[in-house]
């Protein structure tokens, strides 16, 4: 028997990557078995996208429509609330004013 998947195109998730290691958060695009399309940023530079957000400098935000070969994808996780900690989404949500899936639109 073969289970459904839980991600679907929309969802907001957060893509762990190896070689080199980054982590990745945005919406999912696609998912298949070459890899995963994904319209985010990187992890590294959420504290100055909140600021820019807040302040509405989305221009100066680099956002991205990338393509992840699945043999770089170390884990996908969904962008939930996990052990009382709010996921990133609301977290932006909370922090911006701004719904994070309007400010991660396709152009």
């Amino acid at each position: 028997m073969t289970l459904p998947l839980p991600f679907s195109a929309g969802q907001l998730v957060v893509v762990v990557l190896r070689e080199p290691r980054e982590r990745m958060w945005g919406r999912l695009l696609g998912l298949e078995a070459a890899g995963l399309a994904l319209r985010g940023l990187d992890l590294r530079v959420w504290e100055e996208v909140l600021a820019l957000a807040r302040r509405g400098e989305e221009d100066q935000i680099a956002l991205g429509t990338r393509f992840f070969p699945m043999h770089r994808v170390e884990s996908l996780y969904l962008d939930e609330p996990s052990s009382g900690v709010p996921s990133l989404g609301a977290d932006f949500l909370q922090r911006t004013g701004r719904d994070p899936q309007d400010f991660l639109k396709d152009l």
